[in-house]
């Protein structure tokens, strides 16, 4: 009973360790690219003052929406905190819901998120966000099976569904994480990343003009805390796929392997570090790329497609 305990108590661990660092790994990407691009940028922390401003204003909601709209944000906030629950965040072992869902049900809530915000997109009549929540149903519908395939590849590469298994599996040894069966996977993902979370080349997180939004059009007729969960909903799904992407594809190692507080703190400050790799990786891809044209994106996650067949190809045919 005390070591049941003790799981529930790391999983709310990482659920906090996921709310409170969000904003601030999407707080240094944006200072990153602004300093890379020769500007002084905004500080690190200025999406933690935006977040607490609109908790503190008043809400405006159209008389049109319907119960959509009120639900949306509460969904994309919500959703990002299940998913960490699954995956292995800070620990090396599964925790009390590991083995509730595997990366299946990981990219089902995932894709139930961006469903509802689309979805809310379209339920006041804006016309911007009826035109972005339409790109973004868009640019799923060819993500959809680059995901299958990626979670295919990644189950007959490493024998397992369930992200800590993936992970015991990869780090066990260099030589399974040299693989060029693995390491094409990894590249693939990482394109999902990009056009799942709206980054360039897919789509500018800071473009400002409605006429080209995709991602961030969605929002716009959100204000207040509705603003606020969207807002911090954004960060934290940013920082799932990326704790996915570092702790089970790219660094399988450095996560907490007992319940010793020490190891859970320590763990803490590697996955930073990880995370800080990740974003300035992210960062110097989006300051060299420009934002391609949209019917262009079908052509960018077709290439995640057919390197996700190359891996499996490669792992059938027995190279490596």
């Amino acid at each position: 009973m005390t070591a049941l305990w003790t799981h529930f108590a790391l999983n709310l661990v990482q659920v906090a360790f996921l709310l409170i660092f969000a904003p601030l790994v999407e707080g240094v990407l944006h200072r990153l690219e602004e300093i890379i691009e020769g500007k002084r940028g905004p500080s690190i922390w200025q999406i933690y003052r935006d977040i607490w401003k609109l908790f503190g204003k008043d809400e405006v909601v159209s008389e049109e929406s319907t119960w959509v709209f009120r639900f949306a944000p509460i969904v994309a906030f919500v959703m990002p905190m299940f998913v960490v629950l699954l995956i292995p965040a800070l620990t090396a072992y599964p925790l009390f819901f590991a083995f509730m869902g595997d990366m299946v049900a990981v990219g089902f809530l995932m894709a139930v998120s961006g469903f509802f915000v689309a979805l809310a997109g379209m339920d006041t009549g804006n016309v911007y966000a009826a035109v972005g929540a339409s790109r973004t149903h868009m640019v799923g519908f060819l993500a959809e099976p680059v995901f299958i395939m990626v979670f295919f590849s990644v189950s007959y590469i490493a024998n397992s569904t369930i992200p800590y298994f993936v992970n015991a599996t990869w780090g066990a040894s260099w030589g399974s994480m040299l693989q060029p069966s693995h390491l094409l996977v990894i590249l693939a993902f990482f394109l999902l990343i990009l056009a799942d979370e709206g980054r360039i080349p897919v789509d500018s997180a800071a473009g400002k003009v409605e006429i080209a939004m995709i991602g961030h059009s969605k929002g716009l007729e959100y204000s207040g805390t509705s603003a606020a969960l969207i807002k911090w909903g954004g960060t934290t799904k940013l920082m799932v796929l990326a704790m996915i992407f570092v702790n089970v594809l790219v660094t399988p190692w450095g996560l907490a392997q007992g319940t010793q507080w020490t190891a859970i703190l320590a763990a803490i400050g590697l996955v930073l570090i990880k995370l800080l790799a990740f974003v300035i990786v992210l960062a110097f891809i989006e300051t060299t790329l420009a934002k391609l044209r949209l019917f262009r994106i079908s052509e960018f996650l077709s290439v995640a497609f057919v390197i996700c067949l190359f891996a499996v190809s490669v792992r059938l045919v027995g190279i490596g």
